[in-house]
């Protein structure tokens, strides 16, 4: 970090112009009338949705939920197109937004935060980026999103491969032609799910590589039509008000029976009409003990199995395709789009690489243990180094010089999943601790902007210089996020929720298990309480 001291001075920088960024910026800028600016590594808004641009990118959020709430207007002025917004429409409605808020004037576009160091001397974040920026700021706000650091597996011999690759978290802009050529996706998680029916269409043979055999519940994209989303507009006070106090970030109320208090045949037929309806109805409106009952869990796994049986023609590959190895929902839940029936093509195989792992990329492909696969095209659908690994790529230091990494090297630890002890004045939204990724993330995100909004009014109305989580708050945070993770059936899959998926990352089921609805009570009880947990410091104890 260097010492010149010609830096702009700013009341607030933010990392990210997705739905955490710009929202966050409307409230400093419009709401409390600070200075900010948001430092955004892409060359426009959208965040997650500006870098995933592969093929059947879609959201698993219904697309009337999946917005922001805070103006009665926007949400009147947008309409969306189906069930479930794309990729494409949603980066569309986040440009409209930013449009409407005039926010891109406060966005700084292809810029990547690369240092925030926090100078005790001055009680300011000094931040740097690749574009030679160096601005002091009091609050350093992350909106860096839970899954937007890619992760490519180390293979040998990916330098030698002769045709093209590319991961689906960074797509190219202008798109990947399939048309004639052989393609091999590995990685049967979100984006694989969504990507294979799609480039099976286009290719001239597709080999899929799987390790995991997922539990996919249908979209349904087409059961939605554009006169309910006009009838959606006249209810949203009601809808966005349920949202906002439910466990997932949706409308949809929670199930009071037991799958184990009902039998086969009323149990069977209360899944068929979730599955024919489609979407997370699957797992959050049938059942009330799914996610934390073994045995209420196995009715909806075997039910999926079936399901899968029904669909696949080969009963070989169907076999394949079958998972066991993980409860239903212990993983993220996937949503598809003739996912299962694009396995019945022609021009479509299955490798289980879990029992033939991938030797080897080649010049003309890839070798597994069991045979050589040619090939013009791969797509990594391999995931992401979740919640932490965008935090790793900027080199954070709070008090002392602690570097964010070293800190996190046994597990994210941070108060409310929003402050980590010994960063003064640093907020992340959706970090490891909030509920994030497990409920539907726009109500998340405005939940926590709103809360940060709210401190920082509080911090300026009390002339307070920094705000700092206490060490035992946050312990006793970490010890409960722990303990709520502990009591559902997440721990019993190797999944990127416990950093499973990245090779020495430590095992910490890192989202908060509790739902939104607790979440906001204690947020909201501890803002009560004049911020419990947090050392707040006026400007004349800090200077003495």
């Amino acid at each position: 970090m260097t010492t010149d001291t010609s830096r702009e001075e700013l009341d607030a920088v933010v990392v990210g112009a997705g739905f955490a960024g710009m929202y966050m910026l409307y409230q400093l800028r419009d709401v409390l009338g600070l200075s900010a600016r948001v430092f955004e590594a892409g060359d426009d808004v959208g965040g997650t949705w500006y870098w995933n641009r592969y093929p059947g990118a879609r959201c698993d959020s219904e697309s009337y939920l999946y917005c922001y709430s805070f103006d009665k207007d926007l949400a009147q002025e947008w309409t969306w197109s189906g069930k479930y917004p794309e990729q494409p429409e949603i980066l569309r409605y986040l440009s409209h937004v930013a449009d409407r808020f005039d926010l891109r004037r406060g966005i700084q576009f292809e810029t990547r935060v690369t240092a925030a160091h926090f100078r005790e001397d001055l009680n300011r974040w000094e931040i740097e980026t690749d574009q030679g920026d160096r601005v002091l700021a009091r609050y350093f706000i992350t909106g860096v999103g839970c899954i937007s650091a890619g992760q490519v597996p180390e293979i040998e011999g990916l330098e030698n491969f002769e045709g093209e690759w590319h991961h689906t978290g960074a797509w190219p802009h202008e798109g990947v032609d399939f048309a004639g050529k052989r393609v091999g996706v590995i990685g049967t998680g979100s984006s694989g799910v969504q990507a294979i029916p799609v480039i099976a269409r286009q290719a001239d043979h597709l080999t899929v590589f799987q390790r995991t055999p997922q539990y996919t519940v249908p979209a349904r994209h087409g059961t939605v039509t554009p006169e309910f989303l006009e009838e959606v507009k006249e209810q949203y006070d009601e809808i966005f008000e349920k949202t906002r106090f439910s466990a997932g970030g949706t409308p949809y109320g929670e199930p009071e029976r037991s799958a184990l208090d009902v039998d086969d045949e009323e149990r069977r037929d209360i899944y068929e009409a979730a599955w024919e309806e489609g979407g997370f109805r699957f797992l959050l409106t049938t059942f009330s003990d799914i996610r934390i009952d073994r045995r209420a869990n196995d009715t909806a796994a075997e039910f999926i199995r079936s399901k899968i049986r029904e669909t696949i023609d080969d009963p070989e590959t169907a076999e394949k395709l079958l998972p066991r190895d993980h409860p239903f929902g212990s993983k993220r839940t996937l949503i598809d789009t003739n996912y299962y029936e694009t396995y019945n093509r022609d021009n479509v195989d299955l490798v289980d690489i879990r029992h033939a792992p991938i030797e080897e990329i080649t010049a003309n492909g890839l070798r597994t243990r069991d045979g050589e696969y040619d090939l013009d095209v791969i797509v990594f659908a391999t995931g992401y180094d979740g919640m932490t690994g965008a935090f790793n790529k900027i080199d954070i230091r709070g008090r002392g010089g602690e570097r964010l990494k070293e800190k996190w090297a046994e597990g994210p630890r941070a108060y409310l999943g929003l402050s980590p002890a010994g960063f003064p004045n640093m907020f992340m939204i959706t970090g490891p601790g909030s509920p994030s990724v497990l409920s539907n993330m726009p109500p998340t995100i405005e939940q926590h902007v709103e809360y940060i909004s709210d401190f920082v009014a509080y911090m300026r109305e009390h002339d307070l210089e920094t705000a700092e989580a206490e060490a035992g708050a946050e312990a006793e945070w970490v010890d409960h996020v722990n303990q709520t993770a502990s009591e559902t059936l997440y721990m019993l899959a190797d999944s990127w929720y416990l950093g499973a998926n990245i090779p020495g990352k430590p095992r910490v089921f890192m989202p908060y298990a509790g739902g939104l609805d607790v979440y906001r009570e204690k947020c909201d009880e501890i803002a009560a309480a004049g911020y419990e947990g947090y050392v707040l410091r006026s400007r004349e104890s800090v200077e003495a």
